[in-house]
């Protein structure tokens, strides 16, 4: 994180927007949007009528400040926040792991 201020008034860091509830973490697949990006967690599911699991993946709309920035392959920590749009009710917090980073052989 840079300690300049990112001038975003809905930044948990340089904004007046608190973080408090669930942090998660999961991998940006989007990040088109302005200040937005998308986060799919992968999810197991089991059905007891059937004994089976079965893989979901729930998306969440996360607000992406310019002082973070995350991209596409970022796995990301995203945290609750206040309802900051239609969809957006979680932040992204820190930067976990970027790709090409993490694993070297």
């Amino acid at each position: 994180m840079e300690d300049k201020d990112c001038g975003d008034q809905k930044c948990f860091i340089h904004g007046d927007v608190k973080v408090r509830g669930q942090m998660l973490t999961g991998t940006v697949v989007s990040a088109k949007a302005k200040r937005t990006a998308i986060v799919e967690r992968p999810r197991i599911i089991y059905f007891p009528k059937y004994k089976r699991y079965a893989r979901t993946r729930s998306r969440l709309a996360a607000h992406n400040p310019p002082c973070i920035n995350a991209k596409v392959g970022d796995t990301v920590k995203i945290g609750e926040c206040r309802k900051l749009s239609r969809t957006k009710t979680w932040t992204i917090v820190e930067i976990t792991e970027k790709p090409g980073e993490g694993q070297k052989k």
